[in-house]
């Protein structure tokens, strides 16, 4: 049983701030990799061990009371602040002078494509790390990627962009009686509302726009600790709202490392249990379906695709036909994953930077079902398929590992207890 003890700030220092010119290296034996990072999603932290692992010298921007913090094998770290995101970002990757960076969450991702556009010295360097420019505008909206896999032959459900209210309710009477409402730029599901009348449809369209407001950014920044709040309020004009059809059926998701289109692995599973009926996957079990390596292998070629990338899907149980419902233009859960019978998304990335092969495993998972370290263990439903799954702990981190048993940092600070209590008095009364 694990002893849970304040765990210990990085050796290499405090937070670093960066400026100076930018300088696109030549890919060495080492290659030098920035991980950026919004979210406090465990994740990003795997993601790092792993590339570390297979001979990368790993940077990260992210912000207070992340993961990434408690890692040993990180070599600086930038700090993401709220109300200079983006300058943050253009900071790590001056200071960090990488060889190819890695977004680990969609907001990052659209910061990069901003800083494409802004900053010629900085478009080798953002083109060989996620691809193809002109696929840019097509991974930031959920209707225009769903409609190029339409066009791929690729099977999607239906759905229409939202304006107002009104369309809500016309278009929820298309897809009756259950629709799916999502905002673009949002994650881990708290955009996503099932609906299952005209009036939920037009009530969700409300929720999910007011959510996009300035008082909302400002909770968000200040109680929460939201680091993109104001950056993501100032693009609530080019936030689209979606419905789509609702596909009954177990969530799938895959995830690939790509090159200039070129697919070089590709991981996927099914979920097993999940954090609620739109959120992400506590413990999943590996699936090889054709259908679903095939979507991933013509999107990744069509926008041109570098570094990684997930697909999320919903499998028909009558039929097992896997419906694509969106893509992450990023990485996920999935991509330190390391199975014994075949290469892992890190170390394929990493072999085709470095043009050199990388270690094996030092512990290769042998079965088929793996549940997610702290997911699956902090859920209250875990039950027997914790136990029987591949439990993705890493015990080699130990003080990431004693950090991610506590509460999520967001959910520790003070300005959420005291508002939390706030509530609770205000209930009383």
């Amino acid at each position: 049983m694990l002893t849970i003890q304040p765990p210990q700030r990085l050796a290499q220092g405090d937070w670093v701030e960066a400026t100076g010119p930018v300088v696109v290296a030549e890919h060495s034996s080492q290659p030098k990799i920035l991980l950026a990072a919004s979210t406090w999603w465990s994740a990003s932290a795997r993601l790092a061990m792993s590339l570390a692992h297979n001979g990368c010298v790993v940077s990260a921007l992210c912000p207070t009371g992340h993961p990434l913090r408690y890692l040993g094998n990180i070599k600086q770290l930038y700090k993401l602040h709220g109300m200079r995101s983006r300058a943050s970002l253009l900071a790590a990757i001056r200071g960090a002078q990488p060889d190819f960076i890695i977004p680990c969450d969609d907001r990052i991702v659209a910061q990069l494509h901003e800083l494409y556009g802004l900053h010629a010295a900085l478009r080798p360097l953002i083109a060989s790390s996620l691809g193809d420019p002109r696929g840019f505008d097509i991974a930031d909206s959920r209707s225009a990627l769903l409609k190029i896999a339409a066009d791929l032959d690729i099977r999607v459900p239906r759905g229409a962009i939202v304006a107002t209210e009104a369309d809500a309710k016309q278009s929820f009477r298309q897809f009756a009686p259950v629709a799916v409402m999502k905002l673009d730029g949002t994650h881990g599901g708290e955009g996503v509302r099932i609906v299952r009348s005209a009036e939920e449809a037009a009530a969700a369209f409300r929720s999910l726009r007011g959510s996009t407001g300035l008082l909302t950014a400002a909770h968000r920044l200040l109680i929460h600790g939201d680091q993109l709040a104001p950056w993501s309020w100032t693009r609530r004009a080019k936030s689209e709202l979606t419905i789509q059809e609702y596909i009954q059926g177990t969530p799938a998701n895959n995830m690939v490392a790509c090159w200039q289109g070129e697919m070089l692995a590709e991981v996927a599973v099914e979920a097993v249990s999940c954090q609620g009926p739109t959120g992400s996957a506590n413990i999943v079990r590996r699936v090889d379906n054709p259908e679903m390596a095939r979507a991933a292998k013509l999107i990744a070629a069509h926008l041109g695709i570098s570094g990684f990338f997930g697909l999320d899907f919903i499998s028909d149980p009558r039929t097992c036909e896997p419906y694509l419902i969106e893509m992450n233009p990023r990485c996920t859960q999935l991509g330190h994953l390391e199975f014994a019978d075949r290469a892992g998304l890190a170390r394929a990335l990493s072999e085709r930077i470095t043009g050199q092969r990388a270690a094996p495993s030092r512990a290769p998972i042998h079965g088929d079902q793996v549940a997610f370290f702290p997911q699956a263990w902090r859920s209250s439903t875990r039950g027997d398929e914790w136990y029987s799954s591949f439990q993705d702990v890493p015990w080699e981190e130990q003080a990431l590992v004693e950090y991610l048993m506590l509460d999520p940092w967001p959910k520790r600070r003070w300005q959420v207890r005291a508002y939390r209590r706030l509530r609770r008095r205000k209930a009383e009364n």
